[in-house]
């Protein structure tokens, strides 16, 4: 059975989440004055925190994923509905347009852009394989360990991995499609978007495969002789 509360959650969750990616990234490049270094690091608090309060805000109603390749991973583990699973992704994607739209409006742009910012080549996906396995990892150990602090542990890989990897951390396909909506500072090209997605998917499966090895029930304490 769908439930309406999850996929509305995940709908306007992950459309909040673009609208301050995006529309932090539009601010940001304003009053940057051509410093892509000061513009970045603005880009990064603002999403870091959207983050912090929409897991604390909406996890106790959906789990907060905001990710397809988040929630891909939770119903493989706990073996969920397929129905369901495509339900949400679909509103994770759909959220994720309408946030671009919302961050357009406020910043009196047009609505639909097509981007032209070209975030293609080899390192470029190895940085998405990177930091999406890399989320998944911390997500799965944070939620054994001490699910309290999963807001903050997410949000501190992302504010990371937006400084250590060459893509600036998508890590997430619904905002990675978004993103190919907006010709702005956070953009990127539709054609390489496809790209993007796929090792996206590539590292959310490796990070799955070695988070069960890693932290599977039988493993041994650290604090074991």
């Amino acid at each position: 059975m769908i439930r309406s509360r999850v996929i509305v959650a995940e709908l306007v969750g992950t459309g909040v989440l673009v609208c301050a990616v995006v529309g932090s990234g539009i601010m940001a490049a304003k009053l940057a004055d051509g410093n892509d270094g000061v513009a970045l690091l603005a880009n990064t608090i603002a999403t870091a925190a959207a983050l912090v309060v929409l897991i604390l805000v909406l996890g106790p109603v959906c789990g907060a994923h905001f990710n397809p390749v988040v929630t891909l991973v939770d119903a493989l583990q706990k073996k969920r509905v397929a129905v369901e699973t495509l339900a949400v992704i679909a509103a994770q994607c759909a959220g994720g347009i309408a946030g671009v739209l919302v961050a357009h409006a406020m910043f009196e742009l047009p609505f639909v852009q097509s981007s032209l910012r070209m975030r293609a080549g080899p390192a470029q996906l190895l940085a998405e394989i990177v930091a999406t396995g890399g989320l998944i990892v911390v997500i799965v150990g944070i939620t054994k360990a001490r699910p309290s602090a999963t807001p903050y542990a997410v949000a501190a890989w992302i504010t990371s991995a937006y400084w250590f990897t060459a893509s600036t951390s998508f890590a997430n396909p619904a905002v990675t499609l978004a993103r190919g909506f907006t010709d702005t500072f956070t953009g990127i090209r539709p054609g390489d978007v496809p790209g993007f997605v796929l090792a996206q998917l590539v590292g959310g499966l490796a990070g799955a495969a070695f988070s069960r090895w890693l932290f599977r029930s039988d493993a041994a304490s650290p604090l074991d002789p």
